[in-house]
């Protein structure tokens, strides 16, 4: 346990001096955390499609950091939330599953790569973004198949992806969130967010206390 605090504290100072102080090194260095966040966003987005009885049309990964998610059906309110809470969801439990469960994150890397794969395959939208989805599966599967990398891999791109949500709550899902308050109402999208900001840093509390305490 006391390892994995240490590797915790090791990871959170990587990630900080890249994010604040790395310059475009660090941008370039901290490039496959950006297109996670998207890939997790926009698969959150159908998630929520799926899960409410909706169906995906396409999928869309930019290699700027944007994209978009096209769905028919569904709760149109899941929809929109599952892109923010619905990654924030999954960043927290790839950084679960690489803290906890060393012999599942050879496995949780090829299921990640998988769902890549086949979101570029099925849920196709350009050439550019299939790309994108494909290269970055063949990387995640060769470190899951070819090297010892797995565990700090995955516990990296969960740990810094849920930073990275929490730090950018006012930017990236900003576009929902005007979507949302004109679907379900109640609160102006200001209040929204911040009630967003908050489920999502509770959700990174917990799972921080789960993976610290005690087995």
């Amino acid at each position: 346990m006391q390892n994995l605090h240490y590797r915790l504290l090791a990871m959170l100072l990587i990630y900080g001096l890249l994010k604040f102080f790395g310059g475009s090194f660090g941008h370039f260095v901290l490039y496959p955390v950006t297109l996670m966040v998207t890939f997790l966003h926009e698969f959150g987005h159908a998630l929520g499609a799926l899960l409410t009885g909706g169906t995906v049309v396409g999928m869309q990964i930019n290699a700027d950091g944007s994209g978009y998610t096209l769905t028919r059906g569904g709760s149109h309110a899941v929809v929109l939330m599952g892109g923010y809470l619905g990654s924030a969801v999954l960043g927290n439990v790839l950084f679960h599953i690489g803290a906890r469960y060393r012999a599942m994150t050879h496995h949780t890397l090829l299921v990640l790569a998988g769902l890549m794969a086949l979101a570029g395959l099925v849920w196709f939208e350009s050439f550019s973004s299939t790309g994108i989805l494909w290269a970055f599966a063949l990387v995640l599967g060769f470190i899951a198949l070819k090297t010892n990398w797995d565990q700090d891999v995955l516990m990296f791109l969960g740990l810094t992806t849920v930073l990275y949500i929490i730090q950018d709550f006012d930017v990236g899902p900003k576009s929902d969130l005007a979507m949302y308050e004109q679907v379900v109402g109640v609160f102006p999208s200001q209040i929204w967010m911040y009630l967003w900001l908050a489920l999502a840093g509770l959700l990174f509390f917990w799972n921080l206390q789960q993976v610290f305490r005690r087995r």
